[in-house]
């Protein structure tokens, strides 16, 4: 099986590089402390893991998608981004991450279904209420923020409390991503119901500029960062006891927990078949298709790198020489 070829690392040589951030699946180069460029790859992770191989298109489906849902809510929440020249590539301004995720929750489902699965009621200091099953709607979202883990590591639950009392975020700082997690997450409600589906959960990032501004950076309402249902016999599968049908790479961790691996000390990531990715690719084209509305065309990959390489430059002898 002759798979397309995916970008699983990249060295690119850009004007004024003064440092490269490699993070699970994004890589980012700092233009002269002023311009951020982030390559997405096609690399997966899942458990604070990166499987073995890439995933074709992934990283093209993820920066597209979350282009869109950029400009789907820059009137509500202002963000970083300023351009995509490549379908891998968004440039952004400089800005200095908070080292927490913004991770805002609508049902029961994934990480916080687990817990509660365990007799646990409270989770990053936020009450949840007896008697909900997995998947139930819960009667407001819930903002449940994590620490955001270095490549490998785990990211872990956090309270807003000793967020503040940690001086990771000050409180009026942390008001305001509060505020914006919220707004962001109403407005994903609304554009995932016009798609026929829900949005469950989500995880937001925050960044400041060298201005002191507070904007939204890297992806948003994707499958890697987003877990959606579908809408249509939500309700019924609920009452029936049954799985939601439902849009998010969970695909992907329910294989890889069927095959042993949790991303547990002395687990094995399992090996991964050209048939499996080439499934988890068609899965991804999916997700796109259903969440934007749009028909997804795939991009050239016959010199990744080389396009990259020459979209980027083009754009920065466009806009700077």
């Amino acid at each position: 099986m002759n798979l397309p070829n995916t970008i699983n690392d990249t060295n690119f040589e850009f004007p004024n590089i003064k440092s490269v951030y490699k993070g699970k699946v994004r890589e980012v180069y700092n233009i002269n402390d002023d311009l951020l460029v982030m390559i997405a790859s096609d690399r997966l992770s899942a458990f604070d893991h990166v499987m073995p191989k890439g995933i074709p298109y992934k990283g093209q489906i993820l920066n597209q998608i979350a282009t869109q849902m950029m400009k789907d809510t820059e009137d509500i929440v202002p963000n970083w981004l300023i351009a995509t020249p490549d379908p891998n590539v968004s440039i952004g301004y400089m800005c200095e991450p908070f080292k927490i995720e913004m991770v805002i929750r609508g049902y029961l489902s994934g990480h916080a279904a687990r817990e509660y699965s365990l007799g646990k009621r409270m989770i990053c200091g936020v009450p949840m209420p007896d008697g909900m099953k997995e998947n139930d709607k819960f009667p407001t979202p819930i903002i449940t923020p994590a620490t955001k883990a270095e490549m490998g590591d785990h990211d872990e639950d956090i309270s807003k409390e000793e967020i503040i009392s940690r001086g990771i975020v000050s409180k009026a700082d942390y008001t305001l991503l509060e505020k914006y997690a919220r707004d962001l997450f109403s407005r994903g409600t609304k554009l995932a119901a016009k798609r026929g589906l829900i949005l469950v959960d989500t995880k937001y990032e925050f960044g400041k500029t060298k201005q002191g501004k507070i904007v939204l950076i890297d992806e948003i309402h994707t499958p890697d960062s987003s877990r959606y249902f579908y809408a249509k016999g939500y309700q019924d599968r609920q009452d029936r006891g049954e799985q939601q049908k439902q849009l998010s790479k969970e695909f992907v961790r329910q294989w890889l927990i069927e095959n042993d691996f949790q991303g547990l000390k002395g687990q094995t990531v399992p090996a991964m078949s050209d048939e499996y990715v080439q499934e988890v690719s068609a899965r991804y084209i999916e997700l796109y298709e259903q969440i934007t509305g749009k028909t997804f065309k795939p991009s050239n990959t016959s010199n990744i790198h080389g396009r990259i390489h020459e979209n980027v430059m083009d754009w920065f002898e466009s806009n700077f020489m």
